[in-house]
């Protein structure tokens, strides 16, 4: 397929990577958006496949001074999964007490998040292709945690589908996955929103609204 860059905003680069995914053939997908961002884009995806869209709840550990600049991230769940960069977090200052606080304050965001955006049960993963999808990657440390904790959730596969992210990004995370849908690898790769025309911020609202049209089939296929 040809692809239009720069995307017109989140459901235009949704619009065009469902049409890519669909050419997949998945078997039963359930589509995992993660938010805010994500859940635009992962609207359309879920549309384009009649597939359920669900949220994976991820947040960033950023640097001291610079949250930014991820060093790591964290997954919610039963047993929320984090991941450090320890690198990173050397070379930024980022000492254990610091890491502790953050992960300590993302976990709150993510409760606020899950409070706020869940409109049902979560739809259920086992022997299932989970589908993750985002609005683009650019460093790949919060889907990297995304797709590890997605690993012990009993999937058939596991699918990483963007708009738009890195050649060496997209190198690293194919060991955490079973395939990659990406429609674009623009070089040089400064930032994502650099390929979207709108790339407002999506807000709470959006997500919510968006996450129960999506489980009203009739409104989804209409």
């Amino acid at each position: 397929m040809s692809v239009q860059l720069p995307f017109r905003d989140r459901r235009d680069a949704g619009r065009q990577l469902g049409e890519a995914v669909a050419a997949l053939e998945l078997e039963d997908p359930v589509v995992l958006a993660l938010p805010r961002g994500g859940v635009p884009v992962g609207f359309e995806v879920a549309r384009a496949l009649a597939a359920p869209l669900d949220i994976l709840l991820v947040r960033k550990i950023g640097a001291p001074g610079h949250e930014e600049f991820g060093i790591g991230a964290i997954v919610d769940g039963a047993a929320p999964h984090r991941i450090i960069d320890e690198e990173a977090a050397r070379s930024t200052g980022a000492d254990s007490a610091y890491i502790e606080r953050e992960t300590t304050r993302q976990l709150a965001e993510i409760e606020r998040r899950r409070a706020a955006y869940r409109t049902g049960e979560p739809v259920p993963l086992a022997d299932r292709t989970a589908l993750v999808v985002d609005d683009g990657i650019a460093t790949g440390g919060t889907v990297q945690a995304a797709l590890a904790s997605l690993a012990q959730a009993g999937t058939r596969s596991i699918v990483l589908a963007v708009p738009v992210a890195p050649a060496d990004t997209l190198a690293r995370l194919r060991p955490h996955c079973d395939a990659i849908e990406c429609l674009a690898s623009p070089e040089p790769f400064y930032s994502v929103g650099g390929f979207y025309q709108d790339f407002a911020q999506t807000d709470d609202a959006e997500v919510i609204r968006l996450l129960a049209e999506a489980r009203q089939p009739a409104e989804r296929n209409g």
